[in-house]
């Protein structure tokens, strides 16, 4: 049995066996750890995640042509396999009181979501490791005065720190994707809350780069009204690309102060 790929489902399977077990071993899991793979497809990631004796792995796959497969194939994966959709799980199920590792080769459709997604249950998720569109992770691991510094990099930096691990090429993939890809690792940071209200923080950072290319004064004006005294303070002169994460919890609360009723 061959899993036909699915447009839809943003499906480009790896064939390179030495970039799968490179993905798997970027979580540097040395003791006993729950482990949720996304969308392992036909396996090729999974086949190198149940080696490892202190994974205790489960899955989730959405294709039914896949999870048949894998059902075929990995008799280990018994009891393991979650067939649905990861973006409408609940993961509270999954790691309880403990913590949670993700990993996979992600859809490319639906990336983002997928991070925003372990950024919400960042306290029991520790580590989350995988592959992505290359422009995507470089989104996600940017820092501030970089071109790809956004959305992305300032709400998931809040909370981890990311690793730009590697680049994959696109001949490795059946098919091929249009694109080169890349994998990152995340891994939770100190920060157990931000110094402002969290989210605002989300609002005022969507606002700010949905208008990147225009100062702080302009971008904010939804929030604080056109003559307001406080862009008079350097902060409101700079575009959004060139704050730091600690930088927008400090707008943050000015905002949080001076915004309008």
């Amino acid at each position: 049995m061959i899993v036909t790929p699915k447009k839809f489902l943003g499906q480009h399977f790896l064939k390179d066996l030495n970039i799968a077990r490179s993905i798997a071993e970027s979580l540097e899991i040395t003791e006993p750890t729950k482990v949720l793979e996304i969308g392992p497809g036909m396996g090729v990631l999974t086949q190198f995640l149940l080696q490892n004796e202190n994974i205790d792995l489960k899955v989730v796959e959405l294709d039914r042509e896949s999870v048949a497969y894998l059902k075929e194939n990995f008799h280990a994966l018994e009891g393991r396999i979650i067939e649905g959709d990861f973006l409408k799980m609940d993961l509270s199920e999954l790691y309880g009181d403990g913590n949670l590792f993700v990993i996979g080769n992600y859809p490319y459709n639906i990336s983002s979501q997928i991070f925003f997604k372990v950024l919400e249950n960042r306290d029991h998720i520790p580590c989350c490791s995988g592959m992505i569109q290359k422009e995507v992770a470089e989104r996600i691991a940017a820092h501030p005065g970089c071109k790809a510094y956004g959305i992305l990099s300032v709400l998931l930096q809040a909370f981890y720190d990311i690793e730009y691990l590697f680049t994959v090429h696109e001949y490795v993939f059946d098919p091929p994707p249009k694109v080169k890809s890349a994998v990152i690792r995340m891994r939770r940071n100190s920060v157990q809350g931000l110094a402002c209200d969290e989210q605002l923080f989300v609002k005022v950072v969507k606002l700010s780069f949905n208008q990147r290319r225009k100062m702080m004064r302009n971008s904010l004006q939804a929030m604080l009204g056109k003559d307001n005294p406080v862009y008079g303070m350097p902060v409101f002169t700079k575009r959004p690309e060139q704050l730091s994460v600690d930088e927008f919890v400090e707008l943050t609360n000015i905002v949080d102060k001076h915004k309008i009723p």
